[in-house]
């Protein structure tokens, strides 16, 4: 029964910024936007936020630190998305190159910013947020030994995030707006929605939600970064396409390739695993074997937003 407890709270701890940062790719793209920067992203607002926590480490720790930690990464995210809305919106650029140049740039400026501010570009930081049991709630009988024991707050936080996305994508008048920005923004436009408006909070959700999810993906696996998040922002994108844009799948892609990362990772773990002799390199092959996999059988029926990745011109019907 441990082993089950360990493999569903590692689990957890993969699935939560993939979910996160899927979530901030499908703002973005029901907007029109195709944000494949989602990477670049997610290496900012972790830079940023672990960089912060390297700082303030002598005078703050705890979940506090952690909140204002997750705060600079929002914030850093959204500064950064900004130029790929520029690109994309205002200067008509293809998506896919701009997406590419921030994935290129951000990993760069990290390594360089790192290096000159304390000469190596590993930025370490000391994990005191780690919730071995959450009140009350880790007295529940099996859930309270999976999900309120040896936690992190970014957990809730992810879930939260899920369904405040649902409620806003679906039951709000800018989540229809958003949608149809997508679909038809001509339609959009003819009905008095601001195209470019709705475009741009896309994609600063977008940002907003990667920069959080690049956080979030560091401090549960590491004590330190080292100017990448392991091509996370790329897995993210294959959760989006595999969860048809829509937060219910998208919750359940999620899942599947945290588990995926879970294994690869904490194989060591399970004995069952671990008797198998098999190479660590194998394991570690796993996530993304699995993407290539069901990518393959599910792409052709992905239905991504019919407008998505098709610059919008106001004078054009």
């Amino acid at each position: 029964m441990n082993i089950l407890y360990f493999l569903i709270q590692q689990t957890m701890l993969f699935t939560i910024p993939l979910l996160i940062t899927a979530l901030g790719g499908m703002f973005s793209e029901r907007s029109g936007i195709v944000n494949i920067a989602l990477e670049g992203i997610m290496t900012m607002g972790a830079f940023t936020s672990i960089l912060f926590l390297h700082f303030t480490e002598g005078f703050l720790s705890g979940n506090l630190q952690l909140i204002i930690a997750c705060i600079i990464a929002v914030v850093t995210g959204i500064v950064f998305s900004v130029f790929h809305a520029i690109a994309a919106i205002n200067l008509k650029a293809d998506q896919t190159i701009s997406g590419t140049a921030l994935n290129m740039f951000a990993p760069a400026f990290a390594i360089f910013v790192a290096r000159i501010i304390q000469g190596v570009q590993q930025v370490q930081f000391a994990n005191t947020f780690l919730i071995s049991n959450v009140p009350v709630l880790s007295d529940i009988p099996v859930i309270g030994s999976m999900f309120f024991k040896n936690a992190y707050i970014t957990t809730y936080i992810g879930i939260v995030i899920l369904i405040i996305s649902s409620i806003v994508l679906y039951k709000t008048k800018f989540g229809l707006r958003l949608r149809a920005c997508g679909e038809f923004p001509q339609a959009a436009d003819a009905a008095g929605i601001n195209v470019y408006f709705m475009q741009y909070m896309g994609v600063i959700i977008s940002g907003a939600l990667a920069g959080l999810g690049g956080l979030v993906f560091v401090v549960p696996t590491s004590t330190n970064f080292n100017a990448t998040v392991s091509g996370y922002g790329f897995l993210a994108l294959a959760v989006l396409i595999f969860g048809q844009w829509k937060p219910k799948y998208i919750l359940l892609a999620s899942l599947f390739f945290g588990f995926m990362k879970a294994v690869s990772s904490g194989y060591s773990g399970i004995p069952v695993l671990l008797s198998l002799n098999i190479s660590q390199y194998i394991y570690k092959m796993v996530p993304y074997i699995a993407t290539v996999i069901v990518l393959i059988f599910t792409s052709k029926n992905s239905s991504a937003p019919k407008a998505s990745g098709i610059p919008f011109d106001k004078g054009k019907r």
